[in-house]
């Protein structure tokens, strides 16, 4: 098991076998790109864990959200408005239309893509799609 005083090596090979542990890694590791990609690869959840700094790269949420759509939750305000990255989570998990900024909720591609994936997403769309799609 890792802990905050194990080296990178250890924490690579670790998070390969379950992202999950990187909430056991360093302040200083959870901000390693090399380390969180690793992790966020295999568990998309680990974005969690991730710096704040890296919860807004872009690169990273779009590699977590492929892996997990619902990881959207931990990204940035900023990337939760970004058409691409939220277009990426809802086709992995429709449901991650929730977590998408208000725009992208009243935005009539995203929620059709939601709820081709998930058909329940449209409970998350803005009012007006909700009422025009559900007829």
């Amino acid at each position: 098991m890792i802990n905050e005083k194990s080296t990178k090596s250890e924490v690579m090979e670790a998070v390969k076998q379950n992202g999950y542990v990187l909430c056991y890694a360093s302040e200083e590791l959870r901000n390693d790109r090399d380390v969180v990609l690793e992790a966020i690869k295999q568990y998309g959840y680990a974005l969690y864990y991730a710096s704040e700094a890296l919860r807004a790269d872009r690169e990273f949420v779009l590699e977590a959200v492929k892996q997990n759509g619902l990881a959207l939750y931990y990204a940035s305000e900023v990337l939760k408005a970004d058409c691409e990255v939220v277009m990426e989570a809802i086709k992995q998990d429709g449901r991650a239309l929730y977590y998408a900024s208000e725009a992208l909720r009243a935005d009539r591609e995203i929620v059709r893509e939601a709820i081709k994936q998930d058909e329940y997403a449209l409970m998350y769309a803005s009012d007006e799609l909700r009422k025009e799609l559900s007829k």
